[in-house]
Parts: structure tokens; C-alpha cells; sequence
């Protein structure tokens, strides 16, 4: 087992899961070469969204009636279960070469029966994918490794699979296609938009993301796939600093204790600027109703949380980690000015650390815990597992354990005895014959139809 899957495995044992989907009877889902219909206002779906105070969640408003430039949606009746699992051995290593034979599975502890097998490698069986890139100025100094990256996992793309990206815009930078050239072009715009300006005259603009990554996962996971997407995956690379503008915030733009005056004073105005882009920029639902969202889609995610670790650490690895990435960033950010400049910025930053009390840091790595840890469970509720970028050079290895990942997993589908449409969870297990000592990874429920469906 690799280093990378050590690293990621205990993240994922205490809430083993097992992936779900419900699908059309089509086995293998969309043709080669079909096309999916134009989404013409990726996004609206959140624009029909409110806050209801009185359940605590949020509501959405049903869409306006189609209009007639808008192409027809063939809607089928959807009963087959696909189960997108992967089987590890106490050691965390992948157990290949299993048979539809081997597995057991059960939907609220009735045993089913298998009617789909395939290998997560199989060419034949297409594989829908997300990417969602948050080129917020937090992730600056990721970016470029990043993005590179990104290109490579293009490369890696099947004849059948089909790639979208989306931004922490709320863009849908390019829609699904299987162009890998329109891909790669596509993600070369995006670090173009993101480099500094060089030059006092320079006519071009820096641009980077507004950090609604939580909007942006929203919006996909309400439009981007259809039931014709037989494998749904969503690779989410963010920090996941929108959490501060949800509902029921789990964190809340505070003064940290005991620091000095100058930064406190520093502290105070940030605050007071984080609270106005609150105001401004308050969603209309929660953490609690992505996470729901995530259970009912068909979706494996994939997270990659770029910076430093927390979750797990000992405080004094975690200011370890913190001081680390203080260093770090400051070294990206000041790689655009002159070597006088950059010598100042980073004399500043070591100034700042070293006046900045153990009560802050503390204080800190409180905070960026509560966010590193909403983003586990995002991944873990779906099958998926969460993996740490320190480093940029990390990032070509994340993703290729990420296709690594998905090839050597299993596609296992059936059609639940239960036939009820009352839109219920309903808790699936799945076991390998004879071997109690495997670990079965992924979802462990699904939604079933509604009456209406």
C-alpha cells in the first residue's frame, strides 16, 4: 500500500460506507458519443432555494414550466441500485479479482440479488466527472501544480468517460465533454486568469475566485448528473472557507486571544470585513443540507483539501503545519516582486509568528480543524475518502491515486425487492463471501424514488 493510501485510509474506517446509485435499467447508461443537453443557467437551481427558520433547512421552489426553446427530457422509471464499492484487506491494500459470486447484499438487512456486475476498470462502463477547482486567493499558492495535475488526470480519461469543470465562481468553466484538448485548454485559461500582473502598466487584471466552493457543489450536485450517468464523480479541490457565509455556521469570524496590540487592531478589522461578506454573500442552506444533498445524489467525491493538515494532529504538529504553511505562502505570494520586496514580505511574516501567543494558534487550529473535518464527512457520507496537498508537488500523485482508486473498485447492481416509492433511505450492506477480515468501502444508503417519480 502506498504512502498516499496510508495516509487517507484512517480517515475512512471510523464511517465505512457503502456507494449507491439508482438507475435507469440500461446497464451501461449514455452511448459513446451522446451529448448531454446544454445546461444554459448552471446555478439557478440555488436561486430557487430560501431558508425556512421554522424547519431549520432549507426549501426549494419547483422550476418554472419549460419553455419551448428548451429541449425535451425523456424521464424513465429508475429501480436499479448500482453499488460503486471498494474491498480492502486489514492492511488497507486493494483485493482485486473478486466475482459477482463473492459479494453479498442486503437493503434493510433483506438480501437482494445481483443482476449487475463490473470491474471499475471496465473501458465499457462510461464515468461522468466533476471536477470542482476553487482558485480562491487562499489556494494561490497551489494553483499551478494544481492545475497541472488536473491535465494529467485528463490524460487519463477512458474512450467513454466525460469530463465538466466548475469553479468557485459558480462557473461551469467548460460542460461535460470528452474533448480532452477543450479540457486542458479550459483549465490553461483558468491559471492565466489567476497569475499576477508583472509591470506598473500591465492592461491585465489578476483575477481569482470568490470562495463559494460550497455553492459550487450545490449547483452540481442539484444539475450535473441525470440518470443517465451511470458512474457520477466529483473530485472537490477547496479549503472550504465558504462555511463561514452557510447557515447554521459551524464556524464564526472571531478575535483570537491574548494577541499583541497591532495585531489585534489587524485581527479586529478582519473580522468586521469577514462579517460584511457574510452579510453580502449568506447562502440559503446549510452544511446539514449539502450533506444531504450528497447522500441523495449518486455521487462519489473525491476531496483534496490543499494547505496544511489539522484533523488528527497533536497541537504542536498542528503549529508545526501552520508555521510551515505561514513560510510557504508567503514565498508564493511575493514571487512576483523583487528580491528586495520578497525579503521584506517574509521578514514579516517570521515577525508576525513569532509575536503571535500559543492561545492563537490554538485558537487557529481550532477553526481550520472544524473546516478540514466538514470535509471528511462530505467525502466519507458519498464512498469517497479526503487527501491532504502540503505540497504541490503532491498533487500529480493525488490524482492518480484518485483514477487508481476508482479503477480497482466494483460496480455491483441491483434491483431492490422492495418496490415502494415513498422517497425513504434505505440502509445497503455489502459483504464478500468468507472473508469477515475485508473492509467494504463506500455508501452505506440511498434515497428511494418519491411518489411522484
Amino acid at each position: 500500500m502506498s504512502k498516499g493510501r496510508s495516509s487517507h485510509f484512517g480517515l475512512l474506517i471510523p464511517m465505512l460506507i457503502i456507494g449507491v446509485s439508482v438507475l435507469s435499467s440500461t446497464p451501461h447508461g449514455q452511448s459513446p458519443d451522446s451529448e448531454k443537453p446544454k445546461l444554459k443557467q448552471f446555478g439557478s437551481s440555488l436561486k430557487r432555494m430560501a431558508w425556512d427558520p421554522v424547519t431549520n433547512a432549507a426549501v426549494e421552489r419547483k422550476p418554472d414550466a419549460k419553455k419551448d426553446d428548451e429541449p425535451d427530457v425523456v424521464r424513465v422509471e429508475t429501480s436499479l441500485v448500482v453499488c460503486d464499492v471498494l474491498v480492502v484487506d486489514k492492511q488497507g491494500r486493494a483485493v482485486q479479482s473478486l466475482s459477482q459470486n463473492d459479494f453479498l447484499v442486503t437493503e434493510d438487512n433483506q438480501l437482494q440479488q445481483v443482476g449487475m456486475f463490473s470491474l471499475g476498470d471496465n473501458a465499457t462502463v462510461p464515468r461522468s466527472i466533476v471536477l470542482i477547482i476553487d482558485y480562491s486567493p487562499s489556494q494561490f499558492p497551489y494553483l499551478k501544480t494544481s492545475i497541472e495535475a488536473a491535465k494529467t488526470m485528463v490524460d487519463k480519461l477512458g474512450p467513454r468517460d466525460r469530463m465538466a469543470i466548475v469553479t468557485d465562481d459558480v462557473e461551469l468553466l467548460v460542460e461535460f465533454t470528452q474533448d480532452k484538448k477543450k479540457l486542458k485548454e479550459k483549465l490553461e485559461s483558468l491559471l492565466q486568469r489567476a497569475e499576477p500582473r508583472h509591470g506598473l502598466f500591465s492592461s491585465r487584471r489578476q483575477h481569482l475566485g470568490h470562495s463559494a466552493q460550497y455553492s459550487a457543489l450545490m449547483a452540481t450536485l442539484k444539475e450535473m448528473f441525470d440518470a443517465e450517468d451511470v458512474r457520477p464523480i466529483i473530485i472537490f479541490q477547496t479549503d472550504g472557507d465558504e462555511a463561514y457565509n452557510l447557515q447554521n455556521p459551524i464556524v464564526v469570524p472571531s478575535i483570537p486571544p491574548n494577541l499583541p496590540p497591532d495585531l489585534q487592531k489587524e485581527a479586529e478589522l478582519n473580522v468586521d470585513a469577514m462579517q460584511r461578506r457574510r452579510e453580502n454573500n449568506l447562502t440559503t442552506f446549510s452544511l446539514g443540507d449539502i450533506y444531504k444533498s450528497a447522500e441523495k445524489s449518486r455521487a462519489t467525491i473525491y476531496t483534496i483539501i490543499p494547505g496544511f493538515r489539522i484533523v488528527g494532529l497533536t497541537l504542536d504538529e498542528q503549529i508545526a503545519q501552520m508555521k510551515a504553511e505561514t513560510e510557504r505562502a508567503a514565498q508564493e505570494w511575493s514571487a512576483a516582486f523583487g528580491s528586495k520586496t520578497r525579503e521584506q514580505m517574509r521578514a514579516q511574516a517570521e515577525d508576525r509568528w513569532q509575536r503571535t501567543p500559543v492561545e492563537a494558534l490554538r485558537y487557529r487550529a481550532a477553526v481550520e480543524g472544524r473546516l478540514q473535518s466538514a470535509l471528511v464527512v462530505l467525502s466519507t457520507l458519498t464512498g469517497g475518502w479526503t487527501e491532504f496537498l502540503q505540497d504541490p508537488a503532491q498533487a500529480d500523485d493525488i490524482y492518480s491515486r484518485i483514477f487508481a482508486d476508482i479503477n480497482r473498485r466494483y460496480i455491483i447492481g441491483y434491483y431492490p425487492s422492495n418496490k415502494e416509492h415513498d422517497g425513504k433511505r434505505r440502509r445497503v450492506g455489502v459483504e464478500v463471501r468468507g472473508h469477515p477480515d475485508y473492509v467494504v468501502l463506500g455508501r452505506r444508503s440511498y434515497y428511494a424514488p418519491g411518489p411522484e417519480q
